[in-house]
């Protein structure tokens, strides 16, 4: 897709940030998590999409010692099925590797195959599960890797 810019988060993304929030997760985080985590957590890597200045999509990730954990992507509804996951997660991966990140995880719901079907397609593999991981509702979570 032509005209997508990728940057790190500012805090005057964080609106349009917990917009796509709301319309992606059962539990989407606040307003307040994203200012902690732009403004206090050192550990946090946090990037979005754009297009023609208007975030459309964005990732995080935190960094522990020499390991990613992906923390979230989410896309606009109205901008899914276009890739736009495909390009931020390499491009949350292109900013691992340059700040010496050698493996990366995440954890996904066994019932989101669409976002298997991307963390696999970024080189991530299933290598375990947490059991009734999710609050709202009690659903496992598989355990995804990739080594960098």
């Amino acid at each position: 897709m032509d005209g997508i810019m990728i940057r790190e988060m500012k805090v005057t993304d964080i609106p349009a940030i917990v917009a796509i929030e709301e319309q992606c997760f059962a539990n989407p985080w606040t307003e307040s998590a994203f200012y902690q985590e732009i403004n206090e957590n050192k550990m946090a890597i946090y990037l979005v999409a754009t297009i023609k200045e208007e975030v459309i999509a964005y990732g995080g990730m935190w960094q522990v010692f020499d390991e990613g954990h992906i923390t979230n992507i989410a896309v606009n509804p109205k901008n899914q099925g276009k890739q736009i996951g495909k390009i931020l997660g390499k491009a949350l991966i292109h900013k691992a590797r340059e700040k010496g990140i050698k493996k990366m995880t995440l954890e996904v719901r066994r019932s989101n195959e669409v976002a298997q079907k991307l963390y696999t397609l970024l080189g991530f593999r299933i290598d375990g599960v947490r059991k009734h991981y999710y609050e709202d509702n009690k659903e496992d979570a598989l355990i995804m890797w990739n080594t960098l």
